[in-house]
């Protein structure tokens, strides 16, 4: 059920985020706007030329009369004029008042989309990395049984799904991502917070990489020291972890939350080459002694 509404969530977003975007583009205000149709135009101004030409048109009248007209027409085309542009026009005002509504749904609209494909996506790649965690041989591989099991866990069925698990966890044994899930529904989903410490004390029983143990142990330490406020053995999970892995990040993890200073590493001495000694000058081997008398020597 919670599948399809999710997908049903995703349909109507992302089909709100297209219309409202199409519609806010096709609403734009424009730099340039004609006239509307609806606008009156300025009929004042033919009105008073056509009377201007009826007033100057008999012989003898009186010049200062028609200037007078002229003068009139030339003051209620003006103030005519005036008048019509000073009323804004009705079209551009609903124009931007549509493209703030259109903007803001489809603002919204990408808000909530953005949201729900961060949520399903972070949950997706934390499951994963329980998985790989938690796998011996670092393959997942999608088995049917399992995928079965997820997809009750899904529909809301958590305890069969957590039966289902169990009995693929017993055909196999190293894929201890499944224990991981079962202790995650007891406390995710069931809020059995001892339960799911149980289930992670049963997994740090099994043969893991010195790593992995190690932030398992994390993760049953913050579930004590949290909800089910048992301090004394969230602090005896990272003595535990200090002591048997004390070189992995999960022991430096576990020294910052107890308090401990970090071990200082010792440089290594370095090793200075010295100058080779110079070897020792080979010494003459002494003349052979010869049997001539004092005063002969041998020939060459």
């Amino acid at each position: 059920m919670k599948k399809l509404l999710r997908i049903f969530a995703y349909l109507l977003l992302t089909l709100g985020v297209i219309g409202f975007g199409y519609a806010f583009i096709k609403h734009l205000p424009k730099s340039r706007e004609l006239p509307s149709v609806d606008e009156p135009t300025n009929t004042t101004v033919s009105t008073n030329t056509v009377a201007v030409g009826t007033n100057a048109a008999p012989a003898g009248t009186n010049p200062a009369a028609v200037g007078t007209n002229t003068a009139g027409m030339g003051t209620n085309a003006a103030s005519a004029v005036a008048t019509n542009k000073a009323k804004p026009p009705v079209a551009s005002a609903q124009r931007a008042n549509h493209w703030g509504t259109y903007f803001g749904c489809f603002l919204l609209a990408a808000i909530c989309l953005g949201l729900l494909a961060s949520y399903d996506i972070a949950h997706y790649f934390v499951h994963r990395a329980g998985k790989l965690v938690f796998d011996e041989d670092l393959v997942v591989e999608n088995d049917p049984e399992y995928e079965e099991a997820e997809k009750i866990w899904a529909n809301g069925k958590f305890l069969e799904a957590i039966q289902l698990m169990r009995d693929f966890l017993a055909k196999n044994p190293h894929a201890q991502y499944a224990a991981l899930r079962i202790a995650e529904i007891y406390e995710k989903n069931l809020g059995n917070y001892l339960a799911a410490a149980l289930e992670y004390e049963e997994i740090l029983t099994k043969k893991l990489h010195s790593e992995r143990w190690g932030w398992a142990a994390i993760h049953l330490a913050n579930l004590y020291s949290g909800k089910l406020n048992k301090v004394p053995q969230a602090e005896a999970w990272l003595h535990r972890i200090i002591d048997e892995y004390p070189k992995t990040g999960a022991a430096k993890k576990a020294r910052e939350r107890l308090g401990i200073p970090q071990p200082v590493e010792e440089p290594e001495p370095e090793v200075v080459a010295s100058e080779p000694e110079p070897e020792p000058e080979e010494t003459p081997p002494p003349p052979p002694q010869s049997n001539l008398p004092r005063g002969f020597r041998p020939k060459s």
